[in-house]
């Protein structure tokens, strides 16, 4: 086992070097002037020029890249070239922020998606099977940004359930210690503010968790439908088992691993992909941080935040590889 998660660390480094010529390559490919975009349309010519020198921009783009990775191997990130802050600092923050809607995200495709999954395959072809699988085809269907948007104007301006935008309260925040939120809240003894951030979490992560769980669900059902079929459900249900922990304790159990996978791939998916859910919600994440740096040319801001992301996305791959063992005996990793 301890071999096999240090090869899976050691593939890491041909993977995060693939993936850092190709961000680099695409972000210097992108039209627009970093120093322009700092300076604005009025500065002098001068200026710009002695921006893009003190910036290092005039180098050739293999000389920046260079740099750049010698940097990144000594544990520098870089600075923001719009905020001159050290990236390292900078996105801690953002990275909690996105972190907390994704976990909140995805309890909800799970717990929902899971056991809507397991009913339709216990009650195949019963009005509950056909019920949620028409949802989750309209749920993988359905743009996210729509359906953020029709949150917003139902549950937040008409029916004022729930706040349409940002993280908590600004007019009465807790101190920041881990920077997620709902933690921080408990640990300065505020529950009420801990269920303000909980309100501001439910439309954003249903928005964010609406695909996954559709997929979950499609697949455990799936899944479950081919383990059911098998001689040892049968046997059990022929000596008249109670059907309940027939499904949930063996069947499922044995159906787990194509699922597990598919959480796992969903969770990274929306690590990186929150952008337009955070733009929506003016939630301050790492994927509006990465979104508002590709508006300012920040190239070591944009090359970072996705090289951070890279690397979470393969540990998340790497945890799901080694629930495998625990799930089934039967796989080793010798």
């Amino acid at each position: 086992m301890v071999s096999y998660i240090i090869r899976r660390l050691l593939m890491l480094i041909p993977v995060l070097i693939g993936m850092s010529i190709i961000v680099f390559s695409i972000i210097h490919a992108i039209p627009g002037d970093p120093a322009e975009t700092i300076l604005g349309d009025k500065a002098t010519e001068e200026s710009k020029e002695a921006l893009r020198e003190e910036l290092g921009l005039n180098d050739p783009v293999h000389v920046q890249y260079l740099n750049y990775m010698t940097r990144l191997l000594q544990g520098d990130l870089g600075n923001s070239i719009r905020t001159n802050v050290p990236i390292s600092e900078e996105i801690g923050p953002y990275l909690a922020a996105t972190l907390e809607l994704t976990l909140v995200s995805m309890a909800i495709a799970v717990f929902v998606g899971v056991n809507a999954g397991i009913i339709s395959a216990w009650k195949q072809n019963s009005w509950f099977d056909y019920t949620s699988m028409i949802f989750a085809l309209v749920g993988v269907s359905m743009p996210i940004f729509w359906l953020g948007l029709m949150e917003q104007w139902i549950f937040a301006l008409e029916l004022k359930w729930l706040p349409s935008l940002g993280r908590m309260n600004a007019r009465d925040p807790v101190e920041a210690v881990t920077h997620l939120y709902i933690i921080d809240a408990l640990i300065a003894g505020r529950p009420d503010q801990a269920w303000t951030v909980i309100k501001h979490l439910i439309l954003p992560g249903i928005a964010l968790g609406t695909i996954p769980m559709a997929i979950i669900a499609r697949m455990t059902r799936s899944s479950m439908l081919e383990v059911m079929r098998s001689d040892y459900i049968r046997t059990a249900r022929a000596k008249g088992l109670n059907q309940l922990p027939v499904v949930y304790k063996h069947a499922f159990k044995n159906a787990l691993i194509p699922v597990v996978t598919v959480i796992g791939l969903q969770t990274g998916l929306l690590l990186g992909g929150a952008v337009l859910t955070e733009t929506i919600f003016a939630w301050p994440g790492v994927g509006r941080y990465i979104f508002e740096a590709i508006s300012f040319r920040d190239y070591p801001v944009i090359q970072s935040g996705i090289l951070v992301i890279a690397v979470i996305f393969v540990l998340i791959n790497l945890i799901v590889d080694l629930l495998y063992a625990l799930i089934d005996p039967r796989i080793n990793y010798r």
